[in-house]
């Protein structure tokens, strides 16, 4: 079932939507009862690069900020569709501009 997007700005960090996205892998993983080195392989990249994005992190204290080559690959590898793996809500990347 497809989730409507939120079209207002709301109050979202980076960090927060990171955190976010990486809870979807985890459960979109967990759903499909497949394992991180699984998930990684399929989709082209390092199990230990894939492990940190189901942190939200890139490096420890950073969130990720993956290609979107790498979520289309995950989002096909999970079998889920990319704007559902994606947070509902987006981070205003605007404001102060």
């Amino acid at each position: 079932m497809a989730r409507k997007r939120v079209e207002k700005k709301v109050d979202l960090t980076w960090e927060t939507f990171a955190r976010d996205l990486g809870l979807n892998l985890l459960r979109a993983r967990e759903a499909k009862g497949l394992s991180q080195e699984r998930v990684a392989h399929a989709a082209g990249i390092a199990a230990y690069t894939y492990q940190k994005f189901e942190k939200g992190e890139s490096r420890p204290g950073t969130p990720m900020n993956p290609r979107l080559t790498t979520l289309v690959a995950l989002s096909q590898v999970l079998e889920i569709p990319l704007p559902e793996l994606l947070p509902a809500e987006l981070p205003d990347l605007t404001a102060g501009r």
